[in-house]
């Protein structure tokens, strides 16, 4: 396994959970969101912001999850984050989730680079210096 581009622990807090008393699936695309974000942080990069003077975001194209093992209220959660593929206007991301050394879920979010126009949203090419940034990850 490679080394993950970035991490951050959290535990679960009792609002994550069902009444089964295990983390709720949608959780862990939340989970994925907020590792995505503190790695563009650590890069000077925000998921919406101007740049090049133009409003720009972040939709997601496709995002998954495979749940492996449950997680509880208490557990202490890392999340890792591995830039899978970097492209013109689009990142893929995959995200492994684990309590110690269980793997509890693995994910994927492919994200595209978007411009907010007047003519609508539109893709358009990741700043430079950030793709730059990127490619030396992967």
């Amino acid at each position: 396994m490679s080394t993950p581009a970035h991490q951050i622990n959290r535990r679960v807090e009792f609002y994550e959970t069902d009444m089964a008393g295990i983390v709720h699936f949608t959780n862990f695309f939340r989970f994925m969101e907020a590792c995505e974000h503190d790695f563009l942080r650590t890069l000077d990069h925000e998921l919406h912001g101007v740049v090049e003077g133009l409003e720009t975001g972040w939709p997601r194209v496709n995002a998954t999850c495979d749940y492996r093992a449950p997680a509880r209220f208490g557990d202490e959660l890392t999340v890792s984050l591995y830039v899978e593929e970097v492209r013109n206007r689009s990142v893929r991301y995959r995200f492994d989730i684990t309590k110690g050394d269980t793997l509890v879920a693995e994910g994927r979010l492919s994200v595209a680079h978007v411009a907010m126009t007047e003519d609508g949203i539109k893709a358009v090419p990741l700043p430079v210096e950030l793709k730059e940034k990127l490619d030396e990850l992967k």
